[in-house]
């Protein structure tokens, strides 16, 4: 008989049911409705676990707290991975099965999140900025390229590029967010180029030269996103349907930002529903 695990999970068993709202409301779901059923499915639990891990992280909780419950998310995932069925969990322990999802990509988004939850990140240096992307974002998308059907080789590069563009796409255009929250995800590299001293966030994204800083960091995002269209160029136009929704959608909000620049005063870019819709359209139909 199958063990059903319950005991302390309660923050954990309640987002099953909720996966296709919670996504409703995210740029990623526009991607996620030209999928077939099962793939869909499959995208909106593993953006479900993302987003409920994040909300940990991300909580007004005492640190102890939040790194409590992340492992008690390790918990849940190796259950589900030994065949314990985890109330809640029932339709992503289908997908795993179904799409032969990796544990450690699960562990590394968990990671990732610890990260966050052991302390405010400041000023990182690239090398560990990097490593945060590739466990909050590129992770990510190697659980997606395995839902999407892409070849091992090309979907491990593409979850790579695609990850890291769309992540630091992410932190240019939250600096102010960020910042008000205690962090500062700009690498030290960029600060240093800028010639910005310190690593108060509200200082730094305050400062007259920030412009400087995030131009160095939108274009390594560029760079990624460069390799990422000659990946997906050369991949089954059906199987990379949803991630160049996603890229073309973070390309334009990045491609706005350098045309508005960071200095004071900021407006946060957004990228219209008329717009979206456009995107969708032009990419969503073989």
């Amino acid at each position: 008989m199958t063990e059903t695990m319950h005991a302390g999970l309660s923050h954990v068993t309640d987002i099953g049911s909720r996966s296709a709202v919670r996504a409703g409301g995210s740029s990623f779901y526009l991607a996620m409705r030209i999928l077939g059923r099962h793939q869909r499915q499959a995208m909106f639990e593993v953006y479900s676990f993302c987003r409920a891990v994040d909300d940990v992280a991300d909580s007004s909780e005492p640190r102890a707290s939040r790194l409590s419950q992340l492992a008690q998310w390790r918990d849940a995932i190796d259950a589900l991975y030994a065949g314990t069925r985890v109330a809640g969990l029932e339709q992503l322990s289908q997908a795993i099965d179904r799409f032969s999802l990796r544990r450690q990509d699960f562990m590394a988004v968990i990671d990732g999140m610890e990260m966050d939850a052991e302390a405010d990140m400041r000023a990182p240096d690239f090398v560990t900025l990097e490593k945060y992307c590739d466990r909050v974002a590129c992770a990510v998308g190697r659980l997606s390229v395995r839902i999407f059907g892409l070849d091992e080789g090309a979907g491990l590069s593409l979850a790579h590029h695609l990850g890291q563009a769309l992540q630091l796409t992410n932190i240019l255009r939250d600096i102010d967010e960020d910042a008000a929250a205690g962090r500062l995800y700009l690498p030290s590299e960029a600060l240093h180029k800028a010639g910005i001293e310190g690593t108060d966030p509200k200082a730094v994204t305050a400062h007259p030269r920030i412009d400087v800083a995030c131009r160095f960091v939108a274009e390594r995002a560029r760079t990624h996103f460069i390799t990422s269209d000659a990946i997906m160029a050369a991949a089954p136009r059906h199987v990379i349907r949803a991630p160049k929704i996603m890229e073309e959608v973070y390309r334009k909000l990045l491609d706005d930002m350098v045309a508005q620049g960071w200095t004071r005063p900021r407006v946060r870019v957004h990228v219209n529903k008329p717009r979206l819709i456009w995107i969708a359209l032009r990419h969503g139909f073989v």
